[in-house]
């Protein structure tokens, strides 16, 4: 199955902007909200669309989008940034027809997402003849993170946006060193509101979590890289080799010499 990569950017507005289509888009549209705000036609009424909307539009769809300045503040500037796809194949046939797609989605600006964009963006900017096979991968990589970025927003185990997006934000920093004020400060909110927030939605605290994706991080490092545990345990997020080795031992009933010894004459190296 193929996959058309028309064409992508990020465009910043900095004065008013206005778009509309309305006898029906062409190709399927992405639009992702990156800062500032903005007002899209969403099922017959406006919208407004603030950072972290993410919009998809199917061909015959009517595409209306409006970027002005705010009439209830005379002194408004207007900073309004987006990232945006126009793409067509088959392959995007099959993969909206796969599931649900809703119009406008909100999901975490996670900077995996935004780097497989910019990737995009790239090769299709490219001086030489652009690759479209690996074009056509990386658009068939960024709808799948898309999908699963926006069915974890709605249905996470039935957690509200800003636990998946406090979730998210230690995935990404749990190797380095980040502190709990770092998460709440990324949600907006408290610290004793944020720590409150996660061990409900959760069941466990911030640093259990973090101690859990650190744990992973270093057993995928013992398998797939020559590292020495001791490196293993400073580039994992450890302060220490002692408190990795105390920690991973409680957690596999087994030391991290011994736990890749057993590895690797599992799988004969």
């Amino acid at each position: 199955m193929e996959t058309e990569l028309l064409t992508c950017g990020y465009s910043f507005h900095m004065e008013p902007f206005n778009v509309s289509t309305k006898s029906g888009l062409k190709y399927y549209l992405f639009r992702l909200q990156s800062e500032g705000t903005s007002e899209a036609l969403i099922n017959g009424h406006y919208q407004r669309i603030e950072a972290g909307h993410m919009l998809l539009f199917q061909p015959g769809d009517p595409y209306e989008l409006r970027i002005e300045y705010d009439s209830n503040q005379p002194e408004s500037k207007i900073a309004s940034g987006d990232y945006y796809i126009f793409c067509n194949g088959s392959w995007i046939d099959a993969w909206w027809k796969r599931t649900p797609k809703q119009t406008c989605t909100r999901i975490d600006l996670d900077a995996r997402l935004i780097s497989l964009w910019r990737q995009l963006i790239l090769e299709k900017r490219r001086m030489e003849e652009e690759n479209t096979e690996l074009s056509g991968y990386l658009l068939q990589a960024l709808c799948l993170y898309l999908e699963r970025a926006m069915t974890e927003t709605v249905t996470l185990q039935g957690r509200p946006f800003t636990g998946t997006r406090m979730k998210r934000f230690i995935e990404a920093h749990a190797t380095v060193t980040f502190k709990v004020d770092d998460v709440a400060s990324h949600v907006g909110l408290s610290v004793s509101r944020a720590v409150h927030l996660f061990k409900e939605y959760f069941d466990k605290t911030m640093i259990q979590y973090a101690l859990e994706v650190r744990l992973s991080s270093a057993v995928e490092r013992m398998h797939d890289s020559s590292m020495s545990l001791e490196q293993i345990a400073l580039s994992c997020g450890f302060g220490s080799y002692a408190y990795f080795h105390r920690a991973f031992k409680q957690r596999f009933g087994q030391s991290p010499k011994l736990f890749r010894q057993n590895g690797q004459l599992k799988t004969g190296n």
